[in-house]
């Protein structure tokens, strides 16, 4: 239950936004309150900015998002439900609905984040397990105690990999969980949905990729082996799994519903997973990560500048969130993840940024928020600093923006991979704690740095004009 701070800002939130019947659904990320309203137009900025514990706002594709901050947002997500906001899902809207919230794509990009946010945490976990493992197996922290990698037992090896391996082997499973909940399915058939593609008896991916393995042919040119790390056929399948299963208990009689809607359901489920939808998309994932890592690949680190210096651009139009899915594919094909430190750079290079801003005004309101979001950002949460600061001067976030290049550009020469993924920046070190570590710091203190200096000497004067 929601406490009584909370619950007071949620209602100066409602009465800011214009009150329930504005309100079309509600979600939240990881630090943002997002709202799809129907008139725009009667919200009072200024009392939303007034409130306590908001750190900025912004309108795009007809979702108004308040900027809380990490655990904060989830604290008030709560007390709007307990005061009567609906959290309707907004694929089930009505018309009106998605007329308001922009673009198919937007839309659909905006699917990709509310079904992988969910299942975020246990990845993060997934990846400090892994940072700790390396830490701890490294030759130079075994010899402090007089012991070498042959030393470490069978056993413990074993019991770290069900810490590191259990996450990806089971990913699919996740995936379908996340999105049966979000398209209005039973999250429990989502499960068992995904526990099918990953069942021991089918042949491993990892297996059948590395060649110590056959896949299962069906009708003379169908290969099938699990799914195991696979992403995109669970998404897909948790989509068409979740609409299957609502079709068919409208036509199937209450009487039998029980019965005959979860066998229906996952028999054409696994049918289409493992002879339509698996084989198709599992190909387009393929040539989805060729792609990325053709741009990481670029010669010269241009890639590693590019995504850079475009990263933070991204997080501002709200659609970061599909990066997701590349990276966790990436950790479960190699155990790898380059776009890590590439984001990690850019997000220094806004808090750099940020801390020049702040440094350099005598304004004691723009340094009330600078400096807090300078933190926030080195954090790994640069909302507060692009939206309260940088973007507001325009010049700061671009050369916010050119240090994450340079930053990227040094990540992708020093070939700089993390262990895992979504946490950044400073909690970020712990995605690298094995030779990588000082390679790391370097390449977040350059962003950093170069960022600072080019805001301190570009960017940033007092009387600028706010965006």
């Amino acid at each position: 239950m929601a406490s009584k701070e909370y619950k007071k800002i949620a209602s100066e939130i409602l009465e800011a936004v214009g009150g329930s019947d504005n309100i079309i659904s509600m979600a939240h990320c990881a630090t943002r309150l997002r709202l799809v309203v129907r008139d725009r137009d009667i919200i009072d900025d200024e009392k939303i900015e007034a409130t306590d514990q908001v750190k900025g706002f912004f309108f795009t594709s007809g979702q108004y998002q308040i900027i809380l901050g990490t655990g904060i947002v989830n604290r008030v997500y709560e007390a709007m439900e307990e005061i009567g906001v609906s959290a309707t899902s907004k694929y089930e809207l009505k018309e009106e609905a998605s007329q308001q919230e922009g673009s198919k794509l937007k839309r659909l990009i905006r699917v990709f984040g509310d079904v992988f946010v969910p299942i975020i945490p246990a990845l993060v976990a997934t990846g400090l397990f892994m940072g700790m493992r390396g830490l701890i197996t490294q030759p130079q922290m075994l010899s402090i105690f007089g012991l070498t990698p042959e030393d470490i037992s069978q056993n413990f090896i074993t019991f770290t990999e069900v810490l590191t391996d259990t996450a990806f082997a089971f990913l699919p499973v996740l995936v379908c969980w996340s999105a049966f909940k979000v398209f209005g399915g039973s999250p429990l058939l989502g499960i068992l949905l995904g526990l099918m593609l990953v069942h021991p008896s089918l042949p491993t991916a990892w297996e059948v990729a590395e060649g110590t393995g056959d896949p299962l042919v069906f009708f003379g040119f169908i290969e099938v082996s699990g799914y195991q790390g696979s992403v995109l056929p669970a998404f897909i399948m948790g989509f068409l799994g979740a609409h299957i299963e609502k079709r068919l208990r409208r036509v199937i009689p209450p009487t039998f519903d029980l019965i005959i809607t979860p066998f229906l359901s996952l028999l054409l489920m696994i049918f289409l997973a493992f002879f339509i939808v698996g084989p198709i998309f599992h190909g387009i994932e393929i040539l989805m990560l060729s792609g990325v890592e053709f741009i990481l690949g670029l010669p010269l680190g241009i890639g590693g500048f590019l995504y850079g210096a475009l990263n933070q651009i991204i997080v501002v139009t709200g659609i970061h969130h599909a990066l997701n899915l590349i990276e966790i594919q990436l950790l479960a094909d190699t155990g790898w993840n380059p776009i890590n430190p590439i984001g990690s750079a850019s997000i220094c290079a806004q808090a750099g940024a940020a801390l020049a801003v702040a440094i350099k005004t005598k304004q004691a309101k723009i340094k009330a928020i600078a400096y807090p979001s300078t933190v926030s950002a080195l954090l790994g949460i640069t909302e507060p600093a692009i939206f309260g600061v940088n973007l507001r001067f325009m010049k700061p976030f671009l050369m916010g923006l050119v240090g994450g290049g340079v930053g990227g550009f040094l990540a992708t020469i020093l070939q700089l991979k993390g262990t895992g993924m979504s946490i950044t920046a400073i909690p970020g070190i712990l995605l690298y704690l094995n030779d990588q570590i000082l390679l790391y710091l370097l390449v977040c203190s350059v962003g950093f740095a170069v960022a600072f200096l080019l805001t301190w000497l570009f960017g940033y004067k007092d009387g600028m004009l706010s965006k």
